[in-house]
């Protein structure tokens, strides 16, 4: 059940690289180059991504696995701005981030055990 969402951190680092990265460690490359390092990189990326839904399947809902998703995607960008691009947190995070738990509750609060399961 936890190697889906250890797979998605990964995922999501490799990501986040190739999307943002480049801002700060490319800037200065022609964008040809840009896009073929990010493509690259993102080949990683699916390596990662494709197994943690693949097995992910077996323990989640596909709107489950999309949620879980989502905050990893949030949990890691936040912590790239803080050590790579050396930006402060801020208190919208925090919000955005309770935003993405409610979302959560929402997509597996048929399984809690207050509604029964269904």
């Amino acid at each position: 059940m936890y190697m889906p969402i250890a797979l998605l951190i990964g995922s999501n680092i490799f990501m986040t690289y190739a999307w943002y990265g480049h801002l700060k460690s490319l800037s200065t490359k022609p964008i040809w180059i840009v896009i073929l390092i990010s493509w690259g990189i993102a080949f990683f990326e699916y390596c990662l991504q494709v197994p943690a839904n693949r097995t992910g399947a077996a323990y989640f809902t596909v709107p489950q696995l999309k949620i879980i998703q989502e905050i990893v995607t949030l949990v890691v960008f936040a912590a790239f701005l803080v050590f790579y691009f050396k930006q402060p947190l801020k208190l919208d995070y925090l919000w955005a981030g309770l935003c993405m738990i409610g979302a959560a509750y929402f997509m597996f609060r048929s399984g809690l055990p207050i509604h029964g399961g269904h």
